[in-house]
């Protein structure tokens, strides 16, 4: 598993995160304090506070640079 921390701070934003993530077979999870909601769901995405970043628990053991790839641009350098 591997976690970063992305910034989700519009609705397009949010959009092209989920379409970008739904074309791996992995497990995505989004953590906002004690909230832990499936990445790949939109409403999920939804209920939580946008304003701050989020952590994205990748669980994937393979591929995961094509992962990173992908979320370049969501990935808050830090």
């Amino acid at each position: 598993m591997k976690t970063v921390k992305i910034s989700l701070n519009s609705i397009d934003k949010v959009k092209n995160f989920v379409n970008d993530i739904t074309k791996f077979d992995y497990d995505f999870d989004l953590v906002s304090g004690r909230y832990v909601i499936d990445a790949k769901s939109i409403m999920g995405i939804f209920s939580l506070d946008l304003s701050k970043p989020i952590d994205l628990n990748i669980h994937a053991d393979d591929k995961i640079e094509e992962v990173m790839e992908s979320l370049k641009d969501y990935i808050i350098e830090g």
